[in-house]
């Protein structure tokens, strides 16, 4: 999972910036890669030498902002239905696999200063594009939540493991309250990686480490995740780190 294509669109053609990701994803050795603030216009799709890049953003005549998509390794192509529902926050993606479908959402939350108005549609939308998905298929949501979860294991115990970080906040409560209704998980906090492998994020002010980008799953479908952790040398032209699954 990897925001943010880059900071100023001027500086580097789309094309190029797809070519880049690509080598850096196949050296990586990524399959299905979600991406979140990828600023493209409208929704589209451009196949590189490893990967093929699906995106839905905003219309052309709307500033360049938001955006998701996903990069799926070609060959895996014959195993996903093409993303085309979704809107330039959520964009969801379905792997046919040995054991039946599986389904991953990427998401992009509003941060924490947007209106209020903003964040409710963001979590409608994404309890909507959730009570579509049969309940006995599997689910990953893949998201820059720009949400601080925390560590209080004690009061969030379905929701959250042992291995949170920071404090939790506004963004963050309301994540937590939508994982407890739909019985999900952030897998991100319930393995014991070193400190540095569970933030993804660094504040260009305060220098400190956060934990924003997170993946979700079922509760009862935890124990199918191995780990979840960041990679900090990962090279995707973008400040937030790879987080893998």
């Amino acid at each position: 999972m990897t925001p943010g294509f880059s900071d100023d669109l001027k500086q580097i053609s789309d094309a190029r910036k797809t070519a880049v990701i690509d080598m850096e994803l196949s050296r990586l050795q990524m399959d299905i890669v979600a991406l979140q603030e990828t600023r493209l216009a409208d929704s589209g799709s451009v196949r590189e030498r490893h990967f093929s890049f699906f995106w839905q953003g905003k219309p052309p005549s709307e500033i360049r902002e938001h955006g998701v998509g996903f990069a799926v390794r070609n060959t895996l192509l014959r195993s996903i239905n093409t993303p085309i529902e979704g809107n330039e926050r959520i964009l969801s993606l379905q792997l046919h696999s040995s054991t039946g479908p599986v389904n991953l959402i990427s998401a992009y939350a509003p941060t924490l200063t947007s209106a209020a108005e903003a964040k409710d549609k963001f979590y409608d939308d994404l309890s909507t594009a959730i009570e579509k998905i049969p309940e006995q298929e599997p689910l990953l949501i893949l998201g820059d939540f720009n949400a601080r979860v925390g560590a209080d294991h004690n009061s969030w115990p379905t929701c959250l493991g042992q291995f949170g970080t920071g404090r939790m906040n506004e963004n963050g409560q309301r994540l937590l309250e939508l994982c407890c209704h739909h019985s999900r998980c952030i897998t991100n906090t319930f393995f014991a990686t070193k400190p540095q492998h569970r933030v993804s994020w660094r504040h260009p002010r305060s220098k400190h480490w956060h934990q924003l980008d997170l993946i979700l799953t079922r509760r009862n479908c935890l124990s199918s995740v191995q780990i979840t952790r960041s990679y900090q040398s990962a090279d995707c032209d973008t400040d937030h780190s790879l987080v893998c699954s």
